[in-house]
């Protein structure tokens, strides 16, 4: 594996791979969403207490679950540039932290949303949500680093610092329905033995996060290429006329 993410780290040969991989992780995250909201919106029922209020999780489990994912695959980018020198998880983290920053304010806006008809209110001060929103101040954080600095290197080693003394708030975002009493409901999928959930909305949840997962591909690799094209140009600008 390690061998394989140092052969990637040549620019023209991760170009190569993005495009053979790019058309099959956007096709199937269109054909995902197309799916997905259909079972979400038409095939799955309505909950008894919350009626079709409901369908938000749909959107916001994935989202939220995405903003977690992609913040713990930026600080592994972060470790890797540090320890390692790897420019390949230098960009990569860089790349993750705009589509995590997204993530993360779809699932505070689309848990606000769900909140006014569950709780009676669109915000709680609970450990839950308060440690979602220190996720997107993160992400913010790590993306203004990186705007701070004229150098590249100055600039790429404060934000991988902050990307990995951030990841704290991890687990804090996981387990705080576990360590503390909160509004928010606890795990219904991720937990030992069956799911609480019944398999008519817990297929669409998870066709859902299928679609979101792969979109994050996409931008990812998208990224990745336009951040290494803009590399080339500017080396190619430093370069002596002929």
């Amino acid at each position: 594996m390690a061998r394989h993410l140092h052969r990637l780290a040549n620019p023209g040969r991760f170009r190569r791979a993005a495009e053979r991989v790019l058309p099959w992780t956007a096709g199937t995250s269109v054909v995902a969403f197309i799916a997905g909201l259909w079972l979400a919106l038409v095939a799955s029922p309505i909950d008894y207490q919350q009626k079709d209020s409901v369908r938000i999780m749909y959107v916001h489990v994935p989202a939220a679950w995405m903003a977690l994912s992609t913040y713990a695959i930026m600080a592994l980018g972060s470790a890797g540039a540090l320890i390692w020198r790897h420019p390949l998880a230098e960009l990569a983290a860089r790349a993750s932290a705009a589509p995590g920053a997204c993530f993360t304010l779809i699932a505070l806006v689309t848990g606000s949303l769900w909140g006014l008809p569950t709780w009676g209110t669109w915000w709680v001060w609970d450990a839950r949500l308060t440690s979602v929103l220190v996720l997107l101040f993160l992400y913010i954080g790590y993306m203004a680093l990186w705007r701070a600095f004229d150098e590249p290197r100055r600039a790429g080693r404060a934000a991988a610092v902050l990307a990995l003394v951030g990841a704290v708030n991890l687990p804090i975002v996981k387990f705080s329905v576990d360590w503390w009493s909160t509004l928010h409901q606890p795990a219904s999928v991720s937990r030992f033995g069956a799911p609480a959930m019944d398999p008519t909305m817990l297929r669409p949840l998870l066709v859902m996060y299928a679609a979101f997962l792969f979109f994050w591909v996409t931008v990812l690799l998208l990224r990745l290429r336009a951040v290494l094209a803009e590399r080339r140009l500017a080396a190619l600008a430093l370069q002596p006329p002929p």
